[in-house]
């Protein structure tokens, strides 16, 4: 398939460098370039962190020690 990217110049110019000294050509390079990122493992999906809910009659307002904390995180 064909399409058009527009590249800063600097890129591109970096780009074609890298694909003479590998021996490659551009259409190779970025072939590999796009399936190297696209096949990366996805962060954050998935995992979602808890956290232990403190409840209190007037939000806002509950006062815990560093101690009492850390009980409640362990």
């Amino acid at each position: 398939m064909r399409t058009t990217v527009d590249l800063p110049d600097a890129l591109f110019r970096r780009m074609k460098a890298n694909a003479a000294l590998q021996g490659m050509s551009l259409k190779q390079f970025i072939t590999r370039a796009i399936e190297a990122e696209i096949s990366k493992p996805r962060k954050g999906k998935g995992y979602r962190v808890k956290l232990p809910l403190i409840h209190s009659k007037r939000p806002g307002t509950l006062d815990l020690t560093n101690a009492e904390i850390e009980d409640l995180l362990t």
